[in-house]
């Protein structure tokens, strides 16, 4: 039967979701209780929408509204979420931007994603500054010490504007398909990628996850210190808290006496981080004896070391739920939930809605679902919890997206519901949680004059998931000097990315294509001190 157009059935509809309908629902529901807790101040639920309906107002008078993009590098601290909420209220789609960025690398994501403003720290203008005139993008800053001196004195602060402003009287009404975000991922090629997410994305993620996965009440008091511009910090953290009410610990920058401190201080019941502060958790508990009042604990970002686990569990009475996600699904794929007991060594179970499968690693071309049980494959995902694509992409995003399944790039088992990852099929390194691609730090050694060729890898590391290193072989004639290239490449990139090892060789391997054995170079120089 052939069926006549009809809106109620083609057209969009009339529903509406908004990312900022959890901090303004949360501000009514929760109005007295503390939202947030940082440097000795304690801000409410009533007290942060107001603030951020005014920062609305003022991000309203710079033309800011549906659409529109809005670049943030802001630490954490209280005005992270009211620049996120309040862009996000007036329908703009968020562009946060990683702290440690260098100037050229900021250039490109303002250019990339096509800011309209910049809201730029004022600890971070020395490298914002220059790629905002480089990329023409305005700048208005927040925490900008009054008397600062010329150009930055001559920038619009966003608290006076704000404070002078007409506030936002609601947040504006988006679909749930409609971007919320754009986060900036590398691919395999080193090329950095606007991951876009959209508000029904990042809300059911909330939802989800609260209801399946995680006990988490008004009552609870969550430590914050995961960056915010990384969908972790935004989703697991700040997001969930403020969705049931509860409390977040803010710390701009992770130190592991000084966050242990803070939990003690402030009586956190959760304690959601990345394996590397799992680690400094329990350097510091080496050091005091005080502890929080934990009741659980999170971990992803890359894999914990069943050792790590089971000391923290024992150090600070406290379960560790190992989760696996990544920016594409905005993050969560799977995790050990509350309502079963801990496998160790995995990733859990799919959080609700979301598929999982194994698939072909060796097709490039096609998902191909294997149904051998106990199959070692690609980790492929489907569900309400994938982005809308890669910004500016098409390609990127068909490659990345086959039959409806999203391709991970992680290579895992699926048995029995439970996940495990294995190994990763890309060459990415994951340092401390961050993401770091070969390419892209190979593309700045090749700028140094002496290096003829260079491979950069992964190695094993007990304290930071993996370590950078990287082969070079020199021109002929010059002599490389391990410590100089390792100076140079530092320069010129952010400090989670440079390699902290040069191994300056002969020849690189390679294959029967011509291809660098990589594998070979992790094998030949796990353990192994640089010159070797």
């Amino acid at each position: 039967m052939n069926h006549r157009s009809d809106p109620a059935i083609d057209g969009p509809g009339y529903a509406t979701l908004s990312v900022a309908s959890i901090l303004a629902e949360s501000a009514v529901r929760h109005a007295d209780r503390p939202a947030l807790l940082f440097a000795g101040t304690t801000t409410t639920y009533r007290e942060l929408w107001e603030q951020t309906r005014a920062y609305a107002g003022a991000l309203q008078a710079h033309g800011i509204g549906p659409g529109s993009r809005v670049a943030m590098i802001v630490p954490n601290v209280p005005d992270f979420a009211r620049v996120y909420y309040a862009a996000l209220s007036l329908g703009a789609i968020v562009v946060p931007v990683h702290l440690l960025l260098k100037s050229a690398e900021i250039t490109y994501v303002l250019k990339d994603a096509g800011a309209d403003l910049f809201v730029v720290a004022a600890p971070l203008l020395a490298e914002a500054l220059p790629a905002a005139a480089s990329a023409e993008v305005p700048v208005v800053t927040v925490l900008l010490p009054a008397g600062a001196p010329a150009p930055a004195g001559d920038l619009p602060r966003l608290e006076q504007e704000a404070a002078a402003s007409t506030p936002l009287l609601r947040h504006t009404p988006t679909r749930p398909s409609d971007p919320a975000t754009i986060l900036y991922t590398s691919g395999t090629t080193g090329t950095p990628k606007g991951a876009v997410g959209s508000h029904l994305s990042i809300v059911e993620q909330v939802h989800c996850t609260l209801i399946d996965s995680f006990d988490l009440s008004a009552d609870d008091i969550v430590f914050g210190g995961l960056p915010l511009f990384h969908t972790f910090g935004q989703t697991a953290v700040m997001n969930m808290a403020f969705r049931v009410g509860a409390s977040v610990i803010l710390l701009p920058r992770f130190d592991a006496d000084e966050a242990l401190a803070l939990m003690v201080a402030h009586g956190a019941t959760v304690f959601t981080a990345v394996p590397t502060m799992y680690v400094g958790m329990l350097e510091a508990a080496h050091r005091s004896d005080a502890r929080p009042p934990l009741r659980y604990a999170v971990s992803g970002g890359a894999a914990l070391p069943v050792v790590v686990l089971e000391a923290f569990r024992e150090q600070f009475g406290a379960d560790v739920h190992e989760g696996y996600g990544l920016t594409e699904t905005a993050p969560i794929v799977s995790s050990n939930t509350l309502v079963e007991p801990i496998r160790p060594g995995t990733v859990g179970r799919a959080l609700w809605g979301v598929d999982i499968a194994i698939a072909d690693g060796e097709k490039d071309d096609a998902v191909v679902l294997l149904d051998d049980p106990d199959a070692l494959g690609e980790i492929v995902v489907r569900g309400h919890n994938l982005f809308t694509g890669y910004l500016g992409r098409p390609e990127a995003t068909d490659a990345a997206v086959a039959g409806g399944w999203f391709r991970t790039g992680d290579l895992g088992r699926y048995v029995d519901g439970v996940l495990t990852i294995v190994d990763r099929k890309k060459d990415m390194i994951v340092r401390s949680g961050y993401n770091v691609y070969p390419t892209e730090v190979e593309a700045v050694l090749a700028q140094h004059p002496g290096i003829a060729v260079a491979a950069v890898f992964g190695v094993p590391d007990h304290v930071r998931g993996q370590e950078i290193h990287a082969a070079v072989v020199a021109h002929d004639g010059v002599a490389l000097d391990d410590a100089e290239v390792v100076a140079f490449v530092r320069d010129r990139i952010a400090a989670y990315k440079y390699p902290r090892t040069v191994h300056v060789i002969d020849e690189l391997p390679l294959g029967a294509s011509g291809k660098v054995l990589k594998r070979a170079l992790v094998d030949r120089f796990t353990l192994q001190p640089a010159g070797e």
